[in-house]
């Protein structure tokens, strides 16, 4: 197994206490890695449950039904190949009529210039975005993907360079972000790339319109009572998050003096954490990828049948 897929599993004791899952269930890790998390979700369904794992590297797959072997013989899984973008078209595949543990982990390795997540459907890559956008639109995805407070004068250091040659390979382009920041704000904070290549990996796969598809469908597909967790890394993600939860608990829409309820809307979900886990110290000692973890969790309701005050009084 390489080193990529060897990563310690970010707040697990958290993932397990809130997804908590039982005998017999149906667990979904969508983005499924190491498998990591899957292993120990798959440990707690065992006998009679069911573990699904979304990955696109064929690699990840290999490894983890490798781990699976070892670590949990004989426990029942289904390890799918796509993007959690494409969650209803795996789990209709995969003829699951629901699932009761859904695990995002938005966690993602430094990729080098491509960046693409899914090659086979992307034509994107990040090599044309740092040797094509113009300066403006660099700076708009650094900015506002990457939060990067020097994103203007990173632009500006890589428009200057690929004017005398094409920005080809990582260590060209780390040494376009290391210029564009001043040398006192090199020293905090981690490698001074890191927010540079979060923007563009976000900029090239649309990773949060695909985020955002990914866990709405999961909120279709998890049985009433069924647990959602997401873990992101970054504030952007967190947000989508956190919207959509918000989103899908809120009752009643109406305006407060309109006698009866005219929207029919009723809450999805429960919403479990109003503000977001973070991992705890000794974890983030043990483990640096968990630093700037986020843990959101929401809980599927029962919303079978047509709410009780649609068209009648508010209570």
């Amino acid at each position: 197994m390489t080193d990529e897929y060897r990563h310690v599993p970010v707040m697990l004791d958290e993932v397990l206490e809130q997804l908590d899952p039982q005998p017999g269930e149906t667990v979904c890790d969508c983005t499924l890695g190491g498998a990591g998390h899957s292993v120990e979700l798959a440990r707690r369904v065992a006998p009679d449950g069911l573990s699904l794992g979304i990955d696109q590297d064929d690699m990840a797959l290999d490894a983890a039904s490798q781990r699976f072997e070892r670590e949990v013989p004989g426990a029942e899984h289904r390890f799918l190949k796509g993007n959690f973008g494409s969650l209803d078209q795996l789990l209709l595949e995969a003829e699951v009529p629901g699932v009761d543990c859904f695990l995002f982990d938005l966690y993602h390795e430094d990729a080098p210039l491509d960046m693409r997540m899914d090659p086979g459907n992307n034509t994107l890559t990040a090599l044309e975005v740092i040797n094509h956008y113009n300066e403006t639109d660099l700076t708009r995805i650094l900015r506002i993907y990457g939060d990067e407070r020097h994103a203007a004068r990173i632009a500006r250091q890589v428009v200057r360079r690929r004017e005398k040659a094409p920005i080809e390979t990582t260590l060209q382009l780390v040494e376009a972000i290391k210029a564009g920041i001043p040398a006192a704000d090199r020293r905090h904070g981690g490698h001074p790339a890191r927010k540079t290549f979060q923007a563009l990996r976000i900029e090239v796969n649309h990773e949060l319109d695909v985020l955002e598809e990914g866990l709405r469908a999961a909120i279709r597909w998890a049985n009433p009572g069924g647990r959602i967790c997401v873990i992101s890394y970054h504030s952007l993600e967190d947000r989508i998050v956190k919207h959509i939860f918000t989103e899908l608990s809120q009752g009643c829409t109406c305006p407060p003096d309109l006698p009866v309820c005219v929207c029919g809307n009723v809450p999805i979900v429960n919403v479990r954490t109003r503000k977001p886990l973070r991992a705890g110290e000794r974890e983030v000692r043990d483990n640096p990828r968990a630093r700037s973890a986020l843990m959101r969790v929401a809980v599927k309701l029962d919303v079978a049948g047509t709410p009780t005050n649609a068209g009648g009084p508010r209570g």
